[in-house]
């Protein structure tokens, strides 16, 4: 099971890779020093897109030597836990927004042995977090509209992002950024309190399966930006 640190990781969102080579692409990424893998699960009713399922995680699960970090962008979500912690996450997502019971959802997730996130939309404020911060292991601000990758950050989060790092306090929880991060935006998200910084195109871009290493690239210059 993973361990605890505030180090600052990059969890590139495979939405972003060549969706007829993920083994490879997942082995390429972690070969040019990513941290996490972020699967995000999409169903056409909470978001405006359908993306993936437990069998497509449950067929990457052997291909990724870090964490899979799985984010559920869908409603209903609770009767799919056990399906995506029994495809290996490692970290299993909800949002806030995508269902009335989210304190039954926390406890679900671990319940099946995964680690428990927590996404909030960006109408969404920081306090939607008050009742629910001993129960959960990871926020996920999302910084973007959830549903497509490719889209330009929003500024105002950085606030949320401050304000979820003083509520959190000395407790164990990670505070990931979802959305538009880039060289220019990660200093502004780590500078107020995250420390997990999910990135799509911009670690993918101009890179590929036979030519891996723009995705090393990508990712140093996030680093180099955050210092």
């Amino acid at each position: 099971m993973m361990s605890f640190d505030r180090s600052l990781k990059i969890a590139p969102s495979i939405l972003s890779a060549d969706f007829a080579n993920f083994g490879a692409e997942i082995q390429a990424i972690e070969a040019q020093g990513c941290d996490w893998v972020h699967v995000d699960v999409m169903d056409g009713h909470f978001v405006p897109n359908l993306t993936f399922g437990p069998p497509l995680c449950a067929a990457i699960r052997p291909h990724i030597k870090t964490v899979m970090d799985v984010h559920l962008m869908i409603s209903p979500v609770d009767q799919y836990i056990d399906a995506f912690a029994q495809a290996g996450a490692d970290v299993i997502t909800a949002h806030v927004e995508a269902t009335p019971h989210i304190h039954r959802t926390m406890q679900a997730i671990r319940g099946a042995g995964a680690k428990a996130g927590l996404a909030l939309n960006p109408g969404t404020p920081a306090e939607a977090c008050d009742y629910l911060l001993d129960m959960v292991d990871l926020i996920c601000v999302m910084t973007v509209n959830p549903g497509f990758g490719g889209q330009k950050f929003i500024h105002s989060q950085v606030e949320k992002v401050g304000k979820l790092r003083a509520m959190i306090g000395d407790r164990p929880i990670h505070i990931e950024i979802d959305g538009g991060v880039t060289p220019e935006t990660a200093p502004l998200v780590a500078a107020a309190g995250a420390d997990v910084l999910v990135a799509g195109s911009a670690v993918f871009k101009g890179g590929s399966v036979s030519n891996p290493a723009p995705y090393g690239e990508n990712m140093r210059a996030i680093r180099a930006a955050v210092g």
